[in-house]
């Protein structure tokens, strides 16, 4: 495997080794779909979430994905894309998407390889960044997929922390 030397950190020339790595250690399931792409199951509170990676060597880039296991129908869509608008509105990094063909929502993210000079901790960083944010916002959409909520009600209860003890 070829690699690539950045500060003192020493990285493999595809990025996608270094996810491997980063899968493996959290006994994680993936699948080397190719040279390019690698798809990752990762079990969540809510959900088990699938986490696709895409390497662009051209533009330097590792683009990833995080998609919450749901379909949004066409009876709240429009909620859900005003939903998306509303969470994006809140990140610092990221975006909230909903994937077309498949009408399923995503938390997506690209990191320019200059990005991945601190390696495996950088990659574990932000891979729990888009769990997070997955897991905070995955009742927003149910609450308007199951419960019939607006966003901006969908957003307002996501938001909600609960304070004391049960």
């Amino acid at each position: 495997m070829p690699s690539v030397v950045i500060g003192s950190d020493i990285l493999p020339a595809n990025p996608l080794d270094l996810v491997e790595e980063v899968a493996l250690g959290r006994d994680w399931q993936s699948d080397r779909v190719s040279d390019m792409e690698l798809a990752v199951e990762v079990p969540g509170h809510w959900c088990n979430y699938g986490l696709f990676f895409a390497w662009a060597e051209d533009m330097g880039a590792l683009h990833f994905s995080c998609a919450l296991d749901m379909r949004v129908p066409d009876r709240p869509r429009h909620q859900v894309l005003e939903l998306i608008n509303l969470l994006n509105e809140r990140l610092w990094m990221g975006h909230f998407a909903l994937w077309t063909e498949q009408s399923l929502p995503v938390f997506r993210h690209t990191l320019l390889i200059t990005e991945l000079t601190a390696g495996r901790d950088m990659l574990n960083s932000v891979i729990d960044m888009a769990l997070a944010e997955a897991e905070r916002f995955y009742p927003a959409f149910q609450f308007i997929i199951w419960g019939g909520k607006t966003a901006v009600e969908a957003v307002e209860a996501a938001m909600l922390d609960t304070v004391g003890q049960a």
